[in-house]
C-alpha cells in the first residue's frame, strides 16, 4: 500500500503553495534553493578547479598575476550574492588584467560568466543584456590588442598551423561573436531563472490572497451559522422560560408542556454547536454537507408557536428544490425572521409565512402586525441576521427587502433562483395551510 504524502495525513495543516511548489522541484533544486551557501562554496570550488591548471601555466611562464586574479575571482564570487554589481565590476577588472599580463591564459572569461549570471537572476533583462553588449565590447577591445596579438606570435600555436591556415587573426571577429554569445548566454539563464522565481513569487503571492479570502469567507460562514443558532434558539428558550413563569401555578400542565419545549429547543442548539465546532475542530469526522437543522421546518414553526408566536403559514405552486443547500436557506432566513419578531415585536398579534414557487423563483414572506404604519422604528440589534439573510439570498441570485410593511409591521421579503436538480414528488400545498410543504 502506498504511503500518503506527509500533508494529507488528518489532522495535518493543508500546506501552503510555497510548500507544494517546493516538492514538485527536483532534488538538486531543492537543494540549489535550500542552502545557497553551500552551493556558493561549490562555484567557487569549481572555479578554482577549472582554472587551476592555466593559472599553474601561467607561473611556469613567469608571471604571478593571473594566479593572483584567479585567487581575487574565487573571493569575490564568493559573496557574489550579497554585492553582485561590485563583484561583476571586480571580475571584469580582475578578468583584464589576466588578459594583459598573460594573454595565453586559458581558463579566461570563466569567472566573467558566473558573475553576468548571477546579475541577470537580480537584476531587468534588459538593462543586463546591455550590460552584456558593454561587457563584450570592452573583452573584444583586449583581444585585439593583447591576446589575437599574441596567438599569432605564439610557437606553441604558429607550429600546427599550415601555409594556407588562417591565422588568430584573421578571424578575429569570429572571436568576437563567441564573447559576445557566450556572454549573453550567461545572461540569459540568469535572466530566465529570474523570470521563473518572479513567477513562483506571484503565484506564491496569490495563492496567499486567495487563502486570506477563503479563510474570511469560511469565518463569516461560521460566523452567519453561530449567530443563526445562538439567536434563535436562546430568544425560543427566553421565551418559553417567561411563559413557563407565567403559566406555572396557573397550569401546570401548560407550564410542563413549554418546559419540556425549552429543553428540546436546548438540546437542539447544543447539537447545532458541536456540529460547527467540530467542523472547527476536526474537519475530518465533522459533517461537512449542509444541514437543514437539528428538526424540520414545521418542528421549528411549532417551536415558535409554542414560544407565543401568532403564526399562520402558507404555501403556494410546487414543492420546494430537494437541494440540501436550497433547503437550508430557506430554513435560515424563516429563522431569523422569526426569531426577530420574537425578539423585537411590540404588540404583535399576528404573523404570516408565505411561500410561494413559480418555475424557478421561490418567494419567502415573512410579515407581522406589530407596528404602526408610519411609525418610526428605533434600530435594535446588531444588523447581522439580516446580513446574513441578504448573504444567503446573494447565492441564490436573489433579492431581499426587510422593512416596514405598506400596512404597518415588519416584513422580510425574499426572492430566490431555485437550483437546478430533482424534483420533489410531494405536490404544491393550497393557501391557508398551517404546514408548508417543506422538505421534511
Amino acid at each position: 500500500m502506498t504511503a500518503a504524502a506527509p500533508w494529507e495525513g488528518p489532522g495535518t495543516p493543508d500546506p501552503t503553495f510555497a510548500e507544494l511548489a517546493d516538492r514538485r522541484r527536483g532534488p538538486v533544486l531543492r537543494f540549489i534553493r535550500q542552502r545557497p551557501g553551500v552551493v556558493d562554496l561549490l562555484v567557487v570550488a569549481g572555479y578554482l578547479l577549472v582554472s587551476a591548471f592555466s593559472a599553474a601555466g601561467a607561473l611556469d611562464r613567469g608571471t604571478w598575476v593571473p594566479a593572483a586574479a584567479v585567487a581575487g575571482i574565487a573571493v569575490a564570487l564568493a559573496v557574489r550574492r550579497r554585492w553582485t554589481f561590485a563583484v561583476l565590476a571586480a571580475v571584469m577588472v580582475l578578468e583584464a588584467a589576466i588578459m594583459i599580463a598573460d594573454p595565453l591564459f586559458g581558463a579566461g572569461s570563466i569567472g566573467l560568466w558566473i558573475a553576468l549570471y548571477t546579475a541577470a537572476t537580480k537584476y531587468a533583462s534588459k538593462r543586463m543584456f546591455i550590460m552584456a553588449v558593454l561587457v563584450s565590447a570592452v573583452e573584444i577591445l583586449l583581444l585585439m590588442l593583447w591576446v589575437v596579438p599574441a596567438l599569432d606570435a605564439a610557437e606553441d600555436i604558429t607550429a600546427f598551423l599550415g601555409p594556407g591556415d588562417p591565422r588568430p587573426s584573421d578571424v578575429v571577429w569570429l572571436i568576437a561573436a563567441f564573447v559576445l554569445v557566450f556572454n549573453s548566454a550567461a545572461v540569459g539563464i540568469g535572466a530566465a531563472v529570474r523570470s521563473n522565481r518572479l513567477h513562483d513569487a506571484e503565484l506564491t503571492n496569490w495563492g496567499l490572497r486567495v487563502r486570506t479570502l477563503a479563510q474570511a469567507g469560511e469565518r463569516n460562514r461560521i460566523a452567519r451559522e453561530m449567530h443563526d443558532v445562538v439567536a434563535h434558539s436562546l430568544s425560543v428558550m427566553i421565551a418559553l422560560s417567561d411563559g413557563a413563569a407565567v403559566v406555572l401555578k396557573r397550569d401546570p400542565d401548560r407550564a410542563a408542556e413549554v418546559l419540556r419545549e425549552l429543553s428540546s429547543t436546548g438540546r437542539g442548539a447544543l447539537a447545532d454547536m458541536r456540529r460547527v465546532i467540530g467542523v472547527l475542530r476536526d474537519g475530518s469526522n465533522a459533517p461537512l454537507a449542509p444541514q437543514p437543522a437539528s428538526s424540520s421546518l414545521k418542528e421549528m414553526l411549532d417551536g415558535f408557536r409554542v414560544a407565543g408566536v401568532p403564526l399562520r403559514c402558507s404555501h403556494e405552486g410546487p414543492a420546494l428544490p430537494t437541494d440540501a443547500a436550497f433547503q437550508l436557506t430557506v430554513y435560515r432566513i424563516v429563522q431569523e425572521s422569526l426569531t426577530n419578531v420574537l425578539r423585537y415585536g411590540r404588540g404583535v398579534t399576528r404573523v404570516t409565512v408565505e411561500l410561494s414557487r413559480d418555475g424557478d423563483t421561490v418567494r419567502i414572506k415573512v410579515a407581522d402586525n406589530g407596528q404602526l404604519a408610519g411609525t418610526p422604528r428605533e434600530p435594535v440589534g446588531s444588523g447581522q441576521g439580516l446580513k446574513g439573510i441578504a448573504e444567503r439570498t446573494a447565492i441564490y441570485d436573489g433579492s431581499v427587502y426587510a422593512g416596514p410593511g405598506p400596512q404597518g409591521g415588519w416584513v422580510v421579503h425574499a426572492i430566490l433562483t431555485a437550483p437546478r436538480g430533482p424534483e420533489p414528488t410531494t405536490g404544491p400545498q393550497g393557501e391557508d395551510s398551517d404546514e408548508p410543504a417543506d422538505a421534511r
